[in-house]
């Protein structure tokens, strides 16, 4: 039975918090700096970490914005992460929480105070239960590790499915952080769709332990109970397009939140994330792998919407649905070994199979392929049945990116790119117009991405001459994409780089529901400030 009313625990003892308020109540601010790392040492034996040198080295992450914090502080508990916590809050001194440092945003990039950085934390241990088809992991483990121990604890029997490109440096609380997805079309490839259980801890320092079901929000708010007194605690309500979405905070229009979601795709507004429980599912006895190229988008758009139907609307039953775009092919290494002829764009497809011996079903797949009437040539279709035909495939998706900052670099400037997602029946209309605008302001781009989910990147490449123009153009394609339904984000998150982003999609009104939301635990606005709105 679910409540709106959560308790919460304590990590520190009374006597513990009530040490932190009163020093730190009298030492506020980053001024102050030197005596709290004092305090904090004579009292906890914890180390706050004062040297320029290592700070910048944890303080900025991928999105390459200007970063800088005055302290560091790497725990490695959950009691070292709630006095950290604590702090912070009663000196009123900023703090932004660090884990990998993959995102893109901004997220972990710090504007001053102090960094937390996860890197040391081992509080929760990796166990996997085969029976509940669960596992329960810490947070500071790269996606791509927990996958393989997962794989390797249950030889191969059970995996964990979400798969972001970025699986190999991101961390598994970052992808809870902005709710990180893969190649698996539709909710059921983005972690929300996994996330059974967090031990959160609150920006007082209190502690969270939390199922999926067990708390959700009645008449737009939880109830949060210390044991001492109750506080209610606001939640979003303003509406979210019901499409693949990583666009800020999770939001009810009917004012019923699961309190799990509350903290997936939030990016550490609302607390830090110690340990989760996600779950698994048994792994099919192999793979379909399917690449071919097409003519032009025209015909690979054609070739979505007659996939769609032909598996009922469910695309969730493939592991991959890629598509590489728009001079993605001036790009790629290996484009004479899986293009044919004079094809501009490509499909990549992964069906998973319980079968043992797939051969029927592959022909099946080349058979309704070739029925899609959508120029697809027999002799441009490859099945990727062995590891060097697969790695050749993953090299040359690979060389994109790689290929694509060569050019960046040459230019002296730096790559613009979009996270867009729009409804399945706009998806043509949005590529003719931002088609349309970069060849009218003769810009170079490339477009690549989750043709699945109608999430295509559009990697713009300007010189410096057009980069400005470049930079006024992601803002139309941001206008558009919501005008027409769609949502600015659909992996990457919000964090500092577009918050403005964020205004367009949900407007003012939602950044107050926002504040109200964060205010109630965070009344300072101390945690992650500065990601996704401007107190």
């Amino acid at each position: 039975m679910s409540s709106s009313t959560i308790p919460l625990s304590k990590v520190l003892s009374d006597a513990e918090y009530q040490a932190i308020d009163s020093f730190c109540g009298t030492h506020p601010g980053v001024a102050n700096l030197l005596e709290i790392a004092e305090f904090l040492h004579d009292t906890f034996a914890l180390t706050l970490v004062l040297d320029p040198e290592i700070i910048a080295g944890f303080a900025s992450d991928s999105s390459n914005l200007p970063a800088h914090a005055e302290a560091l502080c790497r725990p490695e508990d959950e009691r070292q992460a709630a006095i950290i916590l604590r702090t912070a809050r009663a000196a009123k001194i900023p703090l932004t929480l660090s884990g990998g440092r993959s995102n893109l945003t901004g997220s972990a990039t710090a504007e001053g105070g102090i960094v937390l950085s996860t890197i040391k934390l081992d509080e929760t241990k990796l166990v996997i239960d085969r029976e509940k088809l669960l596992v329960t992991s810490p947070v500071n483990i790269i996606l791509e590790e927990l996958r393989e121990k997962i794989l390797a604890a249950t030889d191969k029997t059970l995996y964990y499915p979400v798969d972001p490109t970025s699986r190999g440096d991101a961390w598994v609380g970052g992808a809870i952080a902005c709710n990180a997805s893969g190649f698996t079309p539709g909710e059921i490839g983005a972690t929300r769709d996994w996330v059974e259980g967090l031990d959160i801890l609150l920006p007082d320092g209190m502690k969270i332990k939390a199922r999926r079901g067990q708390y959700i929000s009645a008449d737009g708010a939880f109830t949060l109970d210390d044991g001492t007194g109750k506080k209610i605690w606001p939640i979003p309500t303003y509406p979210r397009p019901a499409i693949k979405n990583a666009s800020g905070p999770f939001s009810a229009a009917d004012g019923r939140i699961d309190l799990i979601d509350m903290f997936i795709g939030s990016e550490g507004l609302f607390g830090l994330v110690t340990g989760c429980r996600l779950r698994l599912s048994r792994r099919p006895k192999a793979y379909i792998d399917l690449f071919f190229s097409l003519p032009d988008e025209k015909q690979a758009i054609a070739f979505y919407h007659y996939l769609n139907r032909e598996l009922d609307g469910n695309l969730g039953t493939l592991s991959a649905f890629e598509y590489f775009g728009v001079n993605s092919l001036s790009y790629m290494d290996h484009k004479e070994r899986l293009f044919y002829g004079d094809n501009q764009v490509a499909i990549y497809l992964q069906i998973p199979t319980d079968k043992k011996d797939p051969d029927q079903e592959i022909e099946a797949w080349f058979d309704r392929l070739i029925k899609a009437d959508c120029g697809i040539e027999p002799e441009a279709v490859l099945l990727l049945d062995n590891e060097p035909k697969r790695r050749i495939f993953m090299e040359s998706r690979h060389s994109m990116p790689a290929n694509a900052l060569e050019v960046i670099q040459k230019h002296g400037t730096y790559t613009i790119m979009t996270d867009t997602v729009v409804p399945p029946e706009r998806f043509a209309e949005f590529l003719d117009y931002l088609h349309g605008l970069l060849r009218s302001e003769g810009i170079d781009y490339l477009s690549f991405g989750h043709f699945g989910d109608c999430h295509l990147h559009f990697t713009l490449l300007p010189e410096k001459a057009k980069l400005e123009r470049a930079t006024e153009l992601y803002d139309l394609f941001i206008h558009k994409a919501v005008e027409l339904g769609g949502v600015y984000s659909g992996e990457h998150g919000t964090g500092k780089r577009k918050r403005k982003d964020f205004i367009t999609l949900y407007n003012q009104a939602a950044i107050e529901q926002l504040k109200q939301c964060k205010a109630a635990i965070d009344p300072d606005f101390l945690l992650n400030r500065g990601n996704v709105f401007i107190p």
